[in-house]
């Protein structure tokens, strides 16, 4: 005999059907319209592009915009104040506090190794006060909304390497870009723009060369790769129609090239022909979508003023920084600034304190533009290179024309936004500048950081690759919780 209770549980009456159907469809229209990836037939068949573009958990940041210092900028003479080197101007580093660490061939041949004091001033900013060199006074008014990072260490001696090691978590080109991997993780926020972008600028000082490896999608689906954005008449080449050519014919062209390769992934299952077939729909909508976010003219006087006079002038560092903040607006993921020419081996007041304006006042700007709009909370901002410099010196031991070698054992960055802790100073380096003393902060430390606060986990955005399964942290990366607010 059935139990009544039972049975009544189990009888559902017309009203009740359609009720429960109507939330589940609103349901699933809901979720097609915050994440339209979701529900995509091209989405793959395996695990891992099934949970691709879904968080494991609440993000604190949608995005990330890092302003690369190629070349390294010394943390001496920017946010690592060190008085013990004045007082030893000239004094050889004690080999206690060098202990046979490894050197460049550039300083390996040398007798010994004079310190050197900063000839540029530091000063307390914030209500932390946080020490930041006169190289950076437009920083310094933004110091209680960053947060400056002292702790920083890598394994690489040289640029390339280390660069590499930087945006792709190896030293060694041919892994996924950070901007690939967050595009694969997370996915785009407008379908009409990349998930990724890229923006270049050059400094005066001696210019580190930039490859397409620092932004490749490496084993990933090219989809995902960065998209360089340049400065000028034609942001990305090839972009427009050939003269003669109507959007409607563009169109045709497009379906029927589809159709096409379409038929060929039908017969050889090869997923990069899926990927072009993206490719090429994604850049028929940016020829709208990229003169638009690339134009500066509606921008207000008093917006202009606050990145400083070079924004008028296209590919410059501070127009790039504009550029990054309409990019954010506009939805991208991962939006990569390199600025070239921080390779200060001599000359380094002269060269690193016109390097230090070009970017000083743009950086600030663009926190302050971002909070003003309210994207700074939701916009994680990255500041630094990829290494330090030695407190030793490289070439004459003078105050004007002193250079400082390359150094992996500790160097500085600031973060802000993005659910990073603002006002703090984290991390220390000894009275010397050498070694780190408290809260070390390894390259897959950083990254398991970055991809925490986008709410993703460090450990399972993985991707099978060549029967292993590869991730942008490697073996290895901590969550840097001191930082997190």
């Amino acid at each position: 005999m059935q139990n009544p209770l039972l049975e009544s549980k189990l009888n559902i009456n017309r009203r009740t059907f359609l009720s429960r159907m109507s939330t589940g469809i609103g349901s699933v229209a809901l979720g097609s319209l915050m994440m339209p990836s979701l529900f995509s037939c091209n989405r793959g068949s395996t695990e891992e592009d099934i949970l691709a573009g879904v968080p494991h958990f609440a993000p604190k940041a949608k995005r990330v915009i890092y302003l690369f210092q190629s070349g390294a900028p010394s943390q001496l003479e920017s946010f690592d104040y060190k008085p013990l080197l004045r007082k030893m101007h000239g004094q050889d580093l004690p080999a206690s506090i060098r202990m046979g660490q490894r050197l460049t061939t550039m300083t390996s041949g040398q007798t010994g190794f004079p310190l050197v004091g900063s000839a540029v001033d530091f000063k307390q900013y914030g209500q932390h006060g946080a020490w930041l060199s006169d190289f950076f006074k437009f920083t310094g008014g933004i110091a209680d909304d960053i947060c400056i990072v002292k702790s920083v260490f890598t394994e690489a001696i040289n640029h390339d390497p280390a660069i590499t090691f930087f945006q792709t978590g190896h030293q060694q080109g041919g892994r996924p870009s950070m901007g690939a991997w967050l595009s694969y993780g997370l996915g785009s926020e407008n379908e009409n723009l990349p998930a990724f972008v890229v923006l270049t600028s050059r400094g005066g000082g001696n210019s580190q060369g930039l490859y397409a490896h620092l932004w490749s999608a490496g084993f990933l689906d090219s989809a995902h790769q960065g998209v360089l954005m340049r400065g000028g008449k034609d942001p990305v080449l090839y972009l427009n129609d050939p003269h003669g050519m109507e959007k409607a014919d563009r169109r045709r062209f497009l379906d029927h090239l589809a159709e096409l390769n379409q038929q060929t992934y039908d017969e050889f299952s090869d997923p990069e022909v899926l990927s072009r077939i993206k490719q090429y729909e994604m850049a028929y909508r940016m020829q709208t979508s990229v003169p638009e976010v690339m134009d500066i003219n509606g921008e207000p006087d008093h917006i202009l003023k606050m990145y400083g006079p070079d924004v008028v002038t296209p590919g410059s560092y501070a127009a790039n920084c504009l550029l990054a903040r309409k990019l954010a607006e506009k939805g991208v993921r991962f939006i990569q600034l390199y600025h070239q020419g921080w390779d200060q081996h001599g000359n380094l007041v002269e060269e690193m304190g016109a390097q230090a304006k070009q970017v000083d006042q743009p950086s600030a700007a663009l926190i302050m533009d971002l909070k003003q709009r309210g994207l700074l909370e939701d916009t994680l901002v990255i500041f630094g290179g990829e290494f330090g410099r030695t407190n030793y010196c490289q070439g004459p031991l003078d105050a004007k024309l002193y250079g400082r070698d390359h150094h992996p054992r500790c160097f500085s960055i600031w973060m802000a936004g993005g659910g990073i802790k603002p006002g703090l100073v984290f991390g220390e380096t000894d009275e010397f500048g050498y070694n780190i003393t408290q809260d070390p902060v390894h390259i897959h430390d950083l990254h398991a950081t970055i991809l925490h606060q986008l709410g993703l986990d460090h450990t399972k955005l993985t991707y099978k690759h060549q029967g292993r399964r590869y991730r942008l942290t490697d073996v290895s990366g901590e969550i840097v919780k001191g930082v997190l607010a």
